[in-house]
């Protein structure tokens, strides 16, 4: 790799401040989103820095970085191009490297560079890869091949956002100190403003005088004709995220600290958007505070992209219903919840009885299928209010259950869903009815967090799995509860558990 060319892309990396970062949402759920739709054991947004590969993302590796002389995505970069290898035992730049033969026993790599330029309009230049890891040997297809290519694009989309936000964010609060009348810079902001969808304001706080810049008024869908004044501008944004904007402006008024802000917003022409506030202080050569000075930006793109992605790894791709990492977020806020408004909550956790029956007579794609009916199922049943559905992994399923259903209804609940849940596949001897079992915990003083919960709902499944499967037990009791059409036999037992 030329010298120069290393060193214009270490000087972008550097200008970029991305290297040992905390882990951002959006390129994580890039990372799940590919390795979800490739299946390959190990997917990384990696970037090459001078002596060390640092994995900005990663799913299915511990490591955070590696040496830079062992790195697979060294190469691609310095090739600036796509890079595969389908069988590294069988590519003699690889063969001996300790990720190969050492954990985590390297056999497939498929690495797209991702790039960036310094500054909008510039070069881009390779900083890293998106990549996609197997310890097996595999052979891309040609549409695996440009689906990587399509998520490498994303990652540069968020690149280029981070760098156009970074310069007109930097041009429009330079533009306060600069002299207003100096036409050049004033051209150079508004190309700036444009191109990332940025306004710049000030308010005076000798007068309550508010100036708008042209692409402010663009991003509230008006024109300078219209004018401005503060009340009038405080009316496009909603009543919650209103006072959380008039609270951090008084405050920054009042104190002189800054605000950096992502507010729902509505346009004149009655579109709904999503903006970055952000104002700090100006004060007079004397130190006092004469203006609060800042910029708007129109993030709605970049917002609608993240909430897809959120989505897409938020739900498992077999069952439409959440994942287990959705659940963990959804599980914690309705605890919170129901801390805060003094509500009943429970966690149901269901296995499905017989499953791997299913799938060893009759094949994964049925067990699929049941997999499929029983998520579908728990959404469509009428009878489960407001509940939250989600699929742990392999046969469980979990329910958020709230209201009445999580305290006074749920025997009756938990007996209609056992009842429910049956399903049969197959004919004559074949036949095999799957079913469920169920654990249960409430949210009370011993159980107030998602751990705790789960943990419980699980004890509780094992002890009615243990009793009688097809049954559910409800943490802290010991009677059972038994499908709704079960003999009176059985019920009169469970009830005397």
């Amino acid at each position: 790799m030329p010298d120069r060319f290393e060193r214009q892309r270490l000087e972008v990396l550097r200008t970029l401040d991305i290297l040992d970062r905390p882990a951002e949402a959006e390129f994580d759920a890039i990372v799940e989103a590919t390795r979800r739709m490739f299946g390959w054991k190990i997917v990384l947004v990696s970037l090459v820095d001078a002596d060390r590969q640092w994995f900005m993302a990663r799913q299915g590796l511990c490591e955070t970085q590696t040496n830079r002389d062992i790195a697979f995505c060294s190469h691609a970069v310095a090739a600036n191009d796509l890079l595969i290898v389908c069988d590294t035992m069988l590519d003699p730049r690889f063969a001996a490297n300790p990720l190969v033969l050492g954990p985590p026993f390297v056999r497939a790599y498929m690495g797209m560079p991702v790039r960036a330029a310094k500054r909008p309009g510039e070069p881009k230049l390779p900083l890293g890869t998106l990549c996609v890891i197997d310890d097996s040997p595999r052979n891309p297809t040609p549409d695996q091949i440009a689906m990587l290519r399509q998520m490498a694009t994303l990652v540069e989309t968020l690149f280029e956002l981070r760098v156009a936000t970074r310069e007109a964010v930097t041009a429009a609060l330079e533009r306060q100190e600069a002299l207003i009348g100096i036409d050049r810079m004033q051209r150079q902001l508004q190309q700036a403003e444009r191109m990332a969808n940025i306004g710049s304001w000030r308010l005076d706080l000798r007068g309550d005088a508010v100036e708008w810049s042209d692409q402010t008024y663009a991003i509230h869908g008006l024109t300078p004709a219209d004018g401005e004044a503060l009340a009038t501008a405080l009316d496009f944004y909603p009543p919650h995220d209103r006072a959380l904007l008039e609270a951090a402006l008084a405050n920054c008024i009042a104190t002189g600290e800054a605000y950096d802000l992502e507010l729902e917003f509505v346009t004149a022409r009655g579109e709904q958007r999503r903006v970055r506030a952000m104002g700090e202080a100006e004060h007079a050569p004397g130190g006092e505070r004469i203006a609060v000075v800042g910029v708007i930006q129109d993030v709605t793109e970049r917002y609608r992209l993240e909430q897809s992605l959120l989505a897409t790894a938020q739900t498992d791709e077999l069952t439409q219903v959440a994942s287990r990492r959705g659940l963990n977020r959804h599980l914690d806020a309705a605890i919170e919840q129901a801390r805060r408004d003094d509500t009943p909550l429970a966690v149901a956790l269901l296995d499905l009885d017989r499953f791997k029956d299913v799938n060893d007579r009759f094949g994964h794609a049925r067990g699929d299928e049941v997999l499929r009916v029983v998520a579908g199922r728990l959404r469509s049943a009428t009878y489960l209010e407001d509940c939250f559905v989600a699929r742990l992994g392999g046969d469980e399923f979990v329910l958020l259950l709230r209201g009445d259903d999580a305290r006074a209804n749920m025997v009756g609940l938990l007996s209609r869903l056992l009842f429910d849940l049956r399903y049969g596949i197959g004919h004559g001897e074949d036949r095999i009815m799957v079913s469920a079992t169920i654990g249960v915990c409430g949210l009370d003083a011993r159980h107030v967090t998602r751990s705790a919960l789960l943990e419980a709902a699980d004890q509780a499944l094992y002890r009615a799995k243990r009793i009688k499967r097809g049954t559910a037990a409800i943490a802290d009791r010991a009677e059972m509860v038994v499908a709704a059409d079960a003999p009176a036999s059985l019920r009169l037992a469970a009830g005397a558990r």
